[in-house]
């Protein structure tokens, strides 16, 4: 699987690109690009995963993806009828609008921070998703009014989390960027078994110590623990699509079942038979 940077190019006559319900459910698509991303998706439990931040949303998920933070589409693996509205903005504007428009300048300091990924909660997720659903039917100049306006609102609201302690710089130069693309592929496509270290070593032309010190610094954890995260990740939505606990454990690569349970409630903070209840407590009518 060929994953790369993606182009993207502004809708015609408008400062930005839209996307109304964009499919990709199919798709592994670990992608970065310069743009600034705004994604909305709603009626659907999936992986929100962004630079090293691996955690499940419920429901709905609004979230604010900085200038080249590598990300996974939200809609991945999603089997459910779903809607979705991506939007992208350029750094040019970011940096050439933002700064030269005094009432603009909280929302330069949300773009700031969006580089530490942000995931809005509560009343600004559903008022925010609204907004972004009717987008497509205005016309230009009301659409771009009505973007400033979204992102006043996000700029204002305390309802929202960082996914990360620190801003995520995608420094790596592009060699590096496709080695780090073609390790999350080789996971994604392979985590259902056994995993050796010298296996994705050996993709990446590096000896198992380098591309030990190599994941660590690209990322900020040992190559194990991303694992993990990804496998528990995995399980969790299999637990919640009706996979019993043992199922979930062997289809993710675990070869045991108390490792697995310890490391559930090492990274999900609860064990997996409290996750599945609490889920099915909480859709049960």
């Amino acid at each position: 699987m060929k994953i790369q940077l993606e182009q993207i190019n502004p809708d015609a006559k408008s400062s930005f690109r839209l996307l109304h319900n964009p499919r990709l459910n199919d798709l592994f698509y670990w992608h970065f690009h310069p743009e600034y991303e705004l994604v909305y998706i709603e009626g659907a439990n999936g992986t929100r995963h962004v630079g090293d931040h691996i955690s499940q949303y419920e429901h709905s998920d609004l979230v604010l993806i900085g200038s080249n933070i590598p990300h996974l589409n939200f809609d991945y693996g999603i089997q459910t009828e779903y809607k979705k509205e991506v939007l992208h903005v350029s750094s040019a504007f970011k940096n050439n609008i933002f700064t030269e428009i005094p009432e603009l300048s909280d929302v330069f300091e949300l773009f700031e921070k969006s580089q530490h990924g942000i995931a809005f909660t509560g009343n600004t997720k559903t008022a925010i998703g609204s907004r972004l659903k009717k987008l497509h039917t205005l016309s230009p100049f009301t659409q771009f009014l009505e973007v400033l306006h979204i992102f006043s609102i996000l700029a204002a609201s305390k309802e929202y989390v960082l996914l990360h302690d620190y801003p995520v710089i995608n420094k790596y130069s592009q060699k590096q960027k496709d080695r780090l693309k073609n390790i999350y592929a080789f996971i994604d496509e392979n985590y259902q078994r056994k995993i050796e270290l010298r296996e994705v070593a050996s993709i990446s032309n590096l000896s198992k110590e380098a591309f030990c010190r190599y994941f660590k610094g690209a990322t900020g954890r040992s190559f194990t623990s991303f694992l993990n995260q990804y496998r528990i990740s995995q399980a969790k939505r299999l637990l919640i699509k009706g996979s019993n606990i043992s199922e979930a454990c062997y289809e993710c690569g675990y070869e045991s079942l108390s490792y697995f349970n310890r490391t559930f409630k090492k990274i999900a903070l609860e064990n997996p038979s409290d996750f599945k209840k609490r889920y099915l407590n909480k859709n049960t009518f």
